[in-house]
């Protein structure tokens, strides 16, 4: 158990090392072997986002483009561990590429053209009416007729992602209605399986008095001064407490990522 720990501690100095020779020499050579030592990373993610209608080989690659911008920014002097840095950059590229994904399975050249035409009409019509336009304005706006405005968004719907920023027929509606309304939630939705699961094996390594501190402040919004106050204790004291809490969480995070399911 020693030798394993003395072995990890060996080599995260190792990399950390190498961060800071990357850091003041940009040597291409360093680069390349931090993006290839850290690829681990840009794999486990690619794998939490597969089945959502992008194939593997795609997530990975653009995880490993994240993963590079991710090695390109990290500062080792933060004290920060780069695993958890570049993890959020990595999902970020990921999110984005299926934001602006473009069609997914191969339509007529007719309906992806039209929809670009229809999804410009939108904007403009949406600044000068200041209002979601019908879809009879997008067919007077494209001299074009309102069935065929009505086919290429019903094609658009079956065959590729919605933008988040498109905006939804409301003529009836005094305010503008995005796609991004209505479905703000589902992120959130999508990972809270996977935090609550973080947030109980965290709290396992937590004493009564930080699970107290932890309820407070994290789940109930109390400031440090409010929450030493109901426990009789410093607000130095709260604040001390609080760094060892995300400290304890933060070795958990390492630990899930080290070793995923």
């Amino acid at each position: 158990m020693k030798e394993k720990a003395d072995e990890k501690r060996k080599n995260k100095e190792r990399i950390q090392k190498l961060f800071l020779e990357y850091q003041a020499t940009k040597d291409i050579a360093i680069r390349n072997q931090l993006i290839e030592e850290h690829l681990y990373i840009a794999e486990i993610l690619s794998k939490k986002y597969i089945n959502k209608g992008i194939e593997y080989d795609d997530l990975f690659q653009v995880a490993s483009i994240g993963l590079i911008l991710a090695v390109d920014r990290f500062n080792p002097d933060r004290g920060f561990e780069f695993s958890s840095f570049a993890t959020p950059t990595i999902i970020g590229e990921i999110k984005k590429y299926f934001r602006d994904k473009g069609w997914v399975i191969r339509v007529p050249r007719r309906i992806q053209e039209m929809s670009k035409k229809v999804n410009t009409a939108r904007t403009s019509l949406s600044q000068e009416l200041q209002r979601a336009p019908t879809i009879k304005d997008i067919a007077d706006y494209l001299e074009t007729t309102e069935e065929e405005v009505l086919e290429v968004i019903e094609a658009s719907k079956v065959y590729a992602p919605q933008s988040l920023d498109a905006q939804l027929d409301a003529a009836n509606e005094e305010k503008d209605v995005k796609f991004a309304d209505l479905i703000g939630e589902e992120d959130t939705y999508f990972t809270k399986i996977e935090t609550v699961d973080f947030i109980e094996k965290g709290m396992e390594s937590l004493n009564d008095m930080e699970k107290t501190i932890l309820k407070l402040r994290y789940f109930e919004k109390q400031t440090q001064v409010a929450i030493a106050k109901e426990l009789s204790i410093s607000q130095m004291t709260v604040s001390r407490l609080e760094k060892k809490i995300i400290e304890k969480f933060r070795k958990e995070l390492e630990l899930t990522e080290a070793n995923p399911m």
